[in-house]
């Protein structure tokens, strides 16, 4: 907490500062709920792709059951040609997003490879797609649980730490400029006493003179 200044001018500016702090922390708050709402979602959106990528694979097996048992070397048969990753502004978080991904069959030998591997490229293709697009969801949700992390750090400095201080310290400056006041009024009349007692001696010695 900064060194407190026990006078009104100083109250003016804490006074300022915590209608500042109120007026934010609103709209900060709203921005935790969106970015927390765009977190579920896009975690959501992963598992879903997790999900589909699992069921892709798992029908790759049932429909190629030798795949277990083969020693073909069956890397390189797919590469990405093209990928586009674009961004998006998600309540000011840039995210990324696949604008496209392309995926292209590399040459091979149809008399080196067996004629299941036709078959199996095909899904392959899919599979990179699901691949990227599962890389990208990851990505999206690292992001937001950054953003929600920051913002939710900023709302609580706001609402635990800086509203409370502030009006902390107006309550202590209030207190001590009340005190300083009841002083100077308590202050004043005993000068005002004195002053009247000690004109009344004057008068008294004028009189017995």
């Amino acid at each position: 907490m900064a060194k407190i200044s026990y006078n009104k001018s100083f109250l003016q500016k804490q006074r300022e500062q915590l209608k500042l702090y109120r007026r934010l922390l609103p709209s900060l708050d709203l921005k935790r709920r969106q970015l927390t709402f765009e977190l579920v979602r896009a975690q959501k959106e992963l598992a879903e792709v997790g999900q589909a990528k699992e069921k892709y694979a798992a029908s790759i097996g049932a429909q190629l059951p030798m795949l277990a048992r083969t020693k073909v070397s069956l890397s390189g048969l797919v590469r990405i040609a093209r990928l586009d990753i674009g961004e998006e502004n998600v309540v000011g978080i840039r995210l990324p997003v696949v604008r496209e991904a392309v995926c292209e069959i590399v040459d091979y030998s149809m008399f080196v490879k067996p004629q299941w591997v036709d078959f199996l490229v095909v899904r392959l293709k899919e599979m990179v797609q699901l691949h990227f697009r599962e890389k990208i969801a990851r990505e999206r949700v690292s992001l937001l649980e950054k953003g929600v992390k920051h913002i939710t750090q900023r709302v609580n400095l706001f609402d635990k730490i800086l509203i409370p201080q502030a009006k902390e310290t107006i309550f202590r400056i209030q207190i001590f400029l009340g005190d300083a006041e009841r002083s100077a009024v308590v202050r004043a009349k005993l000068a005002k006493q004195k002053h009247r007692k000690e004109h009344e001696q004057e008068q008294q010695m004028t009189e017995s003179a």
